[in-house]
């Protein structure tokens, strides 16, 4: 081979080799190496458009993406002047019209009593899943009225209701206040008299100080708080019956003592049973200046009773709006639900058209048996209108879902009538003592536990 062939020749494979190399850059692309061990790595997002990159600065460099090594010469690309837009003259501005939809208006605050201690607050959510979502914005639990200690908010017992009120600032934490201890406990008239009388003259204050402190601690000062409820029945040993002067003295001392305590915003509400019961709860009435809100606890009692008959009779639902009109109050149902006149789905439409039409500030049904409709399967059918109403859905036939937590005994309120009340949280069996562990790990036991005394003469 002459040299000029061979010089033919070696500039014929230099010119491949060129071309075998580019052509090896243009197929790899970004994300690929050329040379021998050439792997493929994961492409970046695709950027966004709307947004621009930030420009480099010497503190933040700006990352590059690979070289090829021997890349192919590439032709720089065409550059097109970007079109210089018309002059337009502004047109005068003029508010656009709103094609927004109106919000609905909204549902008045309900809730339901469900468990007094951490289960109340995880069963809400479970509530408003079978409600299809319809929001829960009242809280309701109660002091056990065993003891003064349980009465002052012993720490531990508020904490998870509290944590679920801060969670949204539109919610709504009530809270049943005792004003006696041993509240259950079947006391005489003749001691509750001499109790009201010592309260009137201050000698349980530092119980409801404690109380108030407590709940702005928790950072729930505007707790609205029903005490002394059904204080015109026979139940508590906080009724008014006895005394009915004496008595009104002392839930204006017990007010006075939690409004003085720096922060709070409690709101105070005034809740007899409907009807005349023991006495007329007109004549516990304490005023206007202690009284925030005009409650009432309306079952459907006594037997026989129409829904048109408890709006009409002496003190009841017609007569309560009516007060509370007259004293430039608010009302409220802080307990109502079924009692004894069966599944009786025309009280049920009647005390939700009732409250619909009057908008109380909120109401919470009593949930548990003979009053409920979700934890107690005995009332279909005025579950099912309960359902439809608060839910938005027709009422068609659904299975009622067992709560999926088992429950120790709630502490539960009874209405006027019902002859045996249930027993407070702390309650012991007879010949038993309990050991206080803290509502936390009670609740995991399902309970309080307690030692039996007769333990010993039982195996001996």
């Amino acid at each position: 081979m002459t040299p000029q062939q061979r010089g033919v020749r070696s500039r014929r494979l230099t010119v491949v080799a060129a071309a075998l190399i580019a052509s090896a850059a243009l197929a790899c692309g970004p994300g690929f190496a050329a040379g021998a061990g050439v792997t493929r790595v994961a492409e970046p997002p695709a950027p966004t458009p709307a947004v621009p990159a930030p420009p480099a600065t010497a503190q933040t460099p700006v990352p590059q993406a690979p070289v090829p090594q021997n890349p192919a010469p590439q032709p720089p690309a065409p550059v097109t002047p970007a079109p210089v837009p018309p002059a337009v003259t502004p047109a005068p501005e003029t508010p656009a019209p709103s094609t927004a939809a109106p919000a609905p208006p909204q549902r008045p605050a309900f809730g339901a009593y469900l468990d007094y201690g951490p289960l109340g607050v995880a069963r809400m959510a479970q509530l408003s899943t079978w409600l299809g979502g319809a929001e829960l914005r009242v809280g309701h639990t109660y002091l056990p009225g065993d003891r003064w200690s349980n009465i002052e908010g012993r720490p531990g017992f508020l904490d998870v209701w509290a944590h679920w009120r801060r969670e949204k600032a539109d919610r709504m934490l009530v809270l049943n206040v005792p004003m006696m201890e041993r509240n259950e406990d079947g006391v005489s008239d003749a001691e509750v008299r001499r109790l009201l009388r010592r309260g009137a003259g201050g000698e349980f204050d530092q119980h409801f100080r404690a109380l108030a402190e407590r709940l702005v601690e928790l950072d729930v000062p505007d707790t609205v708080l029903v005490l002394g409820w059904e204080m015109n029945g026979i139940t508590y040993t906080h009724r008014c019956g006895p005394d009915p002067e004496a008595w009104k003295t002392y839930w204006n001392r017990i007010v006075t003592t939690m409004r003085s305590v720096p922060g709070q915003e409690f709101k105070f509400d005034f809740a007899p049973s409907r009807g005349r019961d023991a006495v007329p709860w007109t004549q516990c009435y304490p005023g206007d200046d202690t009284v925030d809100i005009v409650g009432m606890d309306s079952y459907d009692q006594p037997s026989g009773l129409t829904f048109d008959e408890q709006v009409k009779e002496p003190y009841g639902l017609q007569e309560h709006v009516e007060f509370a009109k007259k004293h430039g109050k608010a009302i409220s149902y802080p307990e109502w639900g079924l009692f004894r006149n069966g599944d009786n789905t025309t009280y049920m439409r009647g005390m939700l058209a009732w409250m619909d039409a009057h908008r109380p500030l909120y109401n919470t049904l009593t949930d548990y048996c003979p009053h409920g409709v979700w934890q107690c399967r005995q009332n279909p059918q005025a579950s099912e209108v309960y359902r439809a109403v608060l839910s938005g859905r027709p009422a068609v036939p659904a299975p009622l879902p067992s709560p999926s937590v088992p429950s120790a005994q709630p502490v539960t309120p009874q209405p006027v009538g019902q002859p045996v009340p249930q027993p407070s949280p702390s309650a012991a069996p007879a010949r038993c003592s309990p050991l206080d562990l803290g509502d936390w790990v009670e609740y995991w036991l399902g309970g309080k536990l307690c030692v039996r005394l007769d333990w010993y003469s039982r195996r001996h």
